[in-house]
């Protein structure tokens, strides 16, 4: 009651929300990254932090500048955003798909699970010489060592959501008698799905890690370009700015995802808060 009062209370006619700034998540959750970001300042201002191991913020703002200018940024923004896009859609299809399948029945399990357990234990980027001799120095291996990073962890978490079900679920289907597809489509995706946002979540940030790795195979476009050529020319400014704008993407990514999550998971409790 208390809650329902509360948030009845931040409402204003019209429909629109009344919350103070200082109370808004997007506000609280730039504190702690704006506090760093003053801290990294004064310590660079103040000489606890050298210039050439880590440059201030505005050093690093302004080689950002240097690039966008160039117009070297949006050329690779674009290129790293298809190779990430692909290897992310080629491994949510098979994490999603194998997750299903091994999740549904014992066969499946018994087929799909141990390759893909053990798999998973293999260090992901030590897969990077392996794919080099089998697919080539081109687009492939980028491409497929991100989708083997995205497809491990949302195949982890898609397995365990389908097997968490309430059983009285299935039974419900087959009281209803429910095909296969139906019993899909309205008890076993919607019941995992919280357990599958948190495999997606897992996997983009996943994603962008393998892209960085990734595009250290003889890149001559994207932001691992940017970085290996600013390495070059000792240009730690430079290098600094391409690994924030692969975590400012990640962050993006991210927040998509815990978007389009408060929608679909309204009908949870602790979705409706």
């Amino acid at each position: 009651m208390s809650v329902i009062t509360r948030r009845g209370a931040d409402r204003v006619p019209g429909g629109d929300t009344a919350v103070p700034l200082y109370r808004r998540p997007g506000f609280l959750r730039a504190l702690t990254p704006l506090a760093l970001l003053i801290t990294w300042q004064v310590g660079s201002q103040s000489g606890l932090l050298s210039e050439r191991t880590l440059p201030a913020p505005s050093v690093v703002l302004s080689a950002g500048l240097e690039v966008y200018r160039s117009g070297a940024l949006g050329d690779a923004l674009v290129v790293s955003g298809q190779r990430v896009l692909l290897g992310f859609a080629l491994g949510a299809a098979l994490g999603l798909g194998l997750g299903i399948v091994a999740g549904l029945g014992r066969v499946g399990e018994y087929v799909v699970d141990p390759p893909l357990q053990m798999l998973r234990t293999v260090p992901l980027f030590g897969l990077i010489p392996l794919f080099i001799i089998w697919f080539g120095i081109g687009e492939e291996p980028k491409v497929y060592l991100i989708a083997l990073g995205v497809a491990v962890p949302l195949y982890l978490n898609t397995y365990a959501g389908i097997r968490q079900l309430d059983p009285k679920l299935l039974e419900l289907s087959g009281v209803l008698r429910l095909s296969r597809v139906e019993r899909l489509r309205y008890l076993v995706v919607p019941g995992a799905l919280p357990q599958i946002l948190v495999g997606l979540r897992l996997s983009l940030g996943v994603a962008w890690l393998s892209l960085i790795v990734a595009e250290q195979i003889n890149a001559g476009k994207g932001l691992g370009y940017i970085v290996n050529n600013a390495r070059e020319f000792l240009r730690t400014d430079i290098v600094i700015f391409g690994l924030l704008v692969y975590g400012l993407l990640g962050l993006i990514t991210d927040s998509i995802v815990r978007w389009f999550e408060r929608r679909a998971l309204r009908w949870l409790p602790a979705a409706a808060l």
